[in-house]
């Protein structure tokens, strides 16, 4: 039985060192024959020690692949290859911080908006910005009045007014 269990341990690590180091299933293949002759010897052993050594590996090698490849896998130096840990899009996206205080501003287009163009809009404490604009889908004419209803990142969406 001693056998069985050094088997299945070396099996089991074999699996570890699967998920960390691919080598195109030698390593996997290596540790299935393993376990196999592990199951071999501890059913020579007995019948029933062969039974509750099946009923251990049905539950330590699934849990052994869990293992590798949620707590040990990404700390491998494999993962630290093929993950990149950089920022996402929106921390190194080009947004212009200008574009935040444009909500509520008023302004008229400059080109055919269709539904996309530019605009000359004013914001309160501002000077006037030529800034490019989308609308919700409507085609408005150049010199239209607008004001600034959503702003996210880049994307200013506008809206005709009704000018008093």
């Amino acid at each position: 039985m001693t056998l069985a269990i050094i088997l299945l341990v070396a099996g089991l690590g074999l699996i570890v060192a699967e998920v960390c180091f691919p080598s195109f299933g030698a390593l996997g293949i290596t540790a299935a024959i393993c376990i196999g002759i592990a199951c071999v010897s501890a059913f020579a052993a007995g019948s029933t020690a062969g039974w509750i050594f099946l009923a251990a590996v049905a539950v330590t090698v699934p849990g052994t692949l869990w293992l590798g490849f949620n707590k040990i896998l990404p700390h491998s130096p494999l993962a630290k290859v093929l993950v990149n840990p950089g920022t996402s899009f929106s921390d190194t996206a080009a947004v212009d911080p200008l574009n935040a205080r444009l909500l509520g501003a008023v302004g008229v287009a400059e080109s055919m908006l269709r539904p996309g163009g530019t605009a000359r809009l004013r914001a309160s404490g501002m000077e006037e910005l030529r800034v490019d604009v989308v609308t919700r889908g409507e085609f408005l004419d150049p010199q239209t009045p607008l004001i600034v209803i959503e702003v996210e990142g880049n994307r200013v969406v506008v809206a005709p007014r009704s000018v008093p």
